[in-house]
């Protein structure tokens, strides 16, 4: 079978990802490219019965010249002929609505030599927004194939797929004259390199590129040779002159009819980025998300919760007696159900935010939060990173290398992980159900969903004062700007939306899945073995303490199992560190779990099941997890998760730096030791004292 590589690439905001997803559906997949922690994103899909096409979806890029480590790293794709994932063909995609702006992409990458198709996204809003395309005569003006689509309704995706097959008919010659910058400089340029493509020569004259066999102009070898300030000039002339040469194209071949489009744009726009309004509005959309995550999921969660429960109970009584039948029963059941009792809450969260991202309103809450940010040392395009950190962390991070100020770009690296990410979720949801009630404030906001809300703005606050206090410290350059574009507003296309839940309910899922395992193997051997004259003896210790009391087999058994725990390995351990976690409210099982997920936040729920399920044996109500936590008891008999105790662990997760992942990319991302141990150090503390103090106020 014949095999085809296409490069997807498109500016941000055109429906890249709706056509993406269209072409391939469920058959792709998301990973770093080699050696680099930038997504990659891939897929693959039938052209006919003999021709499969693999594609790639390169990050929104604005023209051929990178702003960001990303883009460069995913541009490579179109130079490196060396490259996996050196297309045959490309497809650029752009938006009927602003095709201006768009073509100046298209007109870069067809002038590097390749069959390229141009698909025009939203074609059925042309009739709507009064738009109307001579496409025969931009085809003959662009030298192109170009094809109407519509993602969203997935017009035209058949003719994409006839029109990809047929690239090799399409002509690869270059449709922009370079001469039109500078006409002597560009006719030497030809004639040093008669025998290469125009456009990658001056590319590498730019530095953006580096070709195989074509090398930059230097002293030794010509005179002709042009300073960064000439060539920056040159770079600046090319971008008008190919806007130039775009608007006479488009003068007789696109015609546009805004007024009422951009009117109704407006008037949302007037509404949702008001001064006051704007805030007060993306409070409640914040409040109705976690409303959401708290009454909808409720069901599944106990459902999920219920069956990992019951299946726990089954393992034990089935299987024959044993260590390994102890480990599953004990150790691997309780802690995955730690893990997918969460699914619910972490579908729907991010079922929602795809929506918003959707319809255009994540960047209007974006542009928002810029007003806010310069004050505390934070560039305008440190919203990007912070808001994207309540997803995760580690794209957050490296999210910020758009930041041309490096101060700045230090700065929004070491305060994101502040923002509250999807890996505190799990903590948030199973402390907030233990010690806030459900009941409604007004009768119609959910006290649950609005201690979580508080949770989130509580994160960013903190990135904005740790922010200040950076900015203090390290002297920044000069300010930056920061732009954004506001993209038109669209109906969600729920496949879309679906997909993009889907990505990331399995990324949970895998990702802490790894994680949990290990660790529920590792707690699991360490409380069920210790020293063996303590473990060891266990039933002739207990049993000898109780000799004159008339307890039952079970009750025996139960003392039993308690001291067995108390005197295995995990409890010697917990024992040992708890003195630095007892001023917190936390008794040796909640530090243990506090410990461990140092690795990753989201395992603390996991690990405290897998601590419970060592203990003695319960019943099938009292093994669900959440009623395990209820239910445990200090020894003075009082509860362990009081309010005290539940706000002191919201306030410490809220804070610390738990996830090597993380600190892994800080590293990497900063090329310091010192900066990252200054991160972990600073939010350790940080979160040490809030939980201290939160404890010790409401105890």
């Amino acid at each position: 079978m014949k095999q085809l590589k296409i490069a997807l690439i498109g500016n941000p905001n055109v429906g890249k990802t709706s056509v993406f997803n269209a072409l391939t559906g469920l058959n792709q997949h998301v990973g770093n490219y080699p050696g680099v922690t930038v997504e990659r994103k891939s897929g693959s899909f039938h052209l006919s019965k003999d021709t499969k096409a693999s594609i790639v979806d390169l990050p929104g890029v604005y023209s051929i010249n990178p702003t960001s480590k990303d883009e460069e790293i995913a541009l490579n794709a179109i130079f490196d002929a060396s490259n996996k994932d050196f297309p045959d063909v490309v497809v650029v995609v752009a938006e009927v609505e602003n095709l201006k702006r768009n073509l100046l992409l298209f007109t870069q990458v067809k002038d590097l030599g390749f069959p390229v198709i141009l698909a025009l996204n939203m074609a059925d809003q042309m009739e709507k927004k009064g738009i109307s395309i001579d496409v025969p005569a931009l085809e003959k003006a662009l030298d192109t194939k170009i094809v109407l689509i519509s993602a969203r309704k997935k017009d035209g995706i058949i003719a994409l797929k006839e029109a990809v097959l047929n690239y090799e008919t399409y002509t690869t010659d270059s449709i922009f004259d370079l001469k039109a910058i500078d006409e002597a400089y560009f006719s030497t340029l030809e004639q040093l390199y008669p025998n290469e493509n125009p456009y990658k020569v001056w590319l590498t004259q730019t530095g953006v590129y580096s070709f195989e066999n074509i090398s930059p102009l230097v002293s030794s070898t010509t005179d002709f040779t042009k300073s960064t300030t000439e060539i920056k000039k040159l770079q600046q002339r090319e971008t008008i002159k190919r806007y130039q040469f775009i608007n006479t194209i488009l003068k007789d071949t696109y015609a546009i009819d805004t007024t009422k489009a951009t009117d109704i744009r407006m008037r949302f726009d007037r509404v949702l980025t008001h001064k006051i309004g704007g805030y007060v509005i993306f409070f409640f959309v914040l409040l109705l998300i976690y409303g959401s995550i708290f009454e909808l999921a409720a069901f599944p969660m106990d459902f999920v919760d219920g069956l990992f429960a019951d299946l726990s109970t089954w393992a034990a009584a089935t299987f024959p007696e044993g260590k390994l039948t102890d480990l599953i029963a004990n150790g691997i059941i309780p802690g995955l159900g730690g893990v997918l009792m969460f699914v619910p809450q972490i579908a729907i969260l991010f079922f929602l935010i795809s929506i918003l991202e959707e319809t255009g309103y994540m960047s209007r809450v974006v542009f928002l939060m810029d007003r806010i940010m310069k004050p505390f040392g934070l560039s305008g395009k440190s919203v990007v990173p912070l808001v994207s950190g309540t997803a995760c962390a580690i794209p957050a991070i490296m999210s910020a290398r758009t930041i041309e100020n490096p101060k700045e770009r230090l700065i929004t690296m070491l305060v994101t992980p502040f923002t509250t990410c999807s890996a505190r979720i799990p903590v948030y949801i199973i402390i907030i159900s233990l010690i806030i009630p459900r009941s409604y404030i007004f009768g119609i906001i959910p006290l649950q969903a609005f201690v979580m809300t508080m949770m989130y703005v509580i994160g960013f606050l903190a990135a904005l004062v740790a922010g200040w206090v950076l900015s203090k410290i390290i002297k920044r350059y000069k300010d930056s700007f920061f732009v954004i574009e506001m993209p038109t507003y669209k109906v969600p296309i729920l496949k879309n939306v679906f997909l993009n839940m889907y990505e990331k309910v399995i990324s949970y899922i895998v990702g802490a899945g790894k994680i949990i395992l290990a660790l529920s193997v590792i707690l699991w051997f360490l409380g069920s073995h210790g020293p063996s004259d303590t473990f060891g003896k266990a039933s002739q210790i207990v049993s000898g303490k109780h000799i004159n009391e008339n307890l039952s087999e079970e009750e025996l058994q139960s003392e039993i199992s308690g001291y067995q725990l108390e005197h295995s390995y995990i409890g010697i351990i917990g024992r040992t560190i708890e003195p630095v976690f007892r001023p917190l409210g936390y008794d040796w099982k909640i530090s243990i779990a506090v410990l461990t997920s140092f690795a990753a936040r989201e395992v603390f729920v996991g690990n405290l099941a897998t601590l419970y399920n060592l203990g003695e044996d319960a019943t099938e109500d009292e093994a669900k997890i959440i009623n395990r936590m209820a239910n445990e008891k200090r020894p003075d008999g009082t509860a362990v998760y009081t309010l005290a105790t539940g706000f002191s662990l919201l306030l410490f997760y809220a804070f610390a730096m738990q996830c090597l992942s993380t600190v892994a990319v800080t590293k990497k991302e900063t090329n310091s030791w010192k900066w990252t141990f200054l991160q972990m150090a600073f939010m350790t503390t940080v979160a040490y004292i809030a939980a201290f103090i939160a404890y010790q106020l409401l105890k």
